[in-house]
């Protein structure tokens, strides 16, 4: 104690479980602005995976039904996950295998990009499926995406005497 007040510090008790207690000399408030500043560095350098959602209806049409999967796919080729949805009205309810087929079409659509994370089920008047990006497959795919842009496009271009000739045949 008279060293921690001779140096105008703190005596703070480190490991209190140990046999004999842990104890340092330092200035207490620098240790706790430095703790304070990793923690808010550490929660920053996360991740954090937001979840896009699809909202359907057993009777929803395939033109609508495919552009949903089309942000679906944008949604996941960024990296987000995404939850669909299937909300049952009324009578609909009694016919679950109309949701869980559309459920299983989306999935399937999606499926060189996507793993099913949660299979669908029913909640409540709802049924849902949570798709994850497959990180590795969307990898590979803008990699043959990225090589099939490189390789020249096999339009042929005229050439130069044909222009001329061209040209020449323009000035008459």
């Amino acid at each position: 104690m008279k060293m921690a007040h001779d140096a105008n510090l703190d005596l703070v008790e480190v490991s209190p479980n140990a046999n004999p207690p842990v104890c340092r000399v330092m200035d207490f408030g620098k240790f706790l602005y430095e703790r304070m500043k990793k923690e808010k560095e550490a929660r920053k350098s996360q991740t954090k995976i937001e979840v896009k959602e699809i909202r359907l209806r057993p009777k929803t049409g395939d033109h609508h039904r495919s552009f949903k999967t089309r942000d679906a796919r944008r949604w996941l080729m960024s990296g987000m996950k995404v939850r669909v949805t299937i909300r049952f009205r009324g009578r609909e309810i009694t016919y679950p295998e109309i949701a869980l087929e559309d459920l299983r079409e989306i999935a399937e659509d999606l499926n060189d990009i996507a793993t099913i994370e949660q299979a669908p089920g029913m909640e409540g008047r709802t049924m849902g499926m949570l798709l994850a990006p497959n990180m590795k497959k969307i990898a590979k795919l803008k990699e043959e995406r990225a090589n099939s842009a490189d390789e020249p496009s096999e339009i042929e271009e005229p050439f130069e005497d044909e222009i001329d000739d061209d040209e020449e045949e323009d000035e008459d």
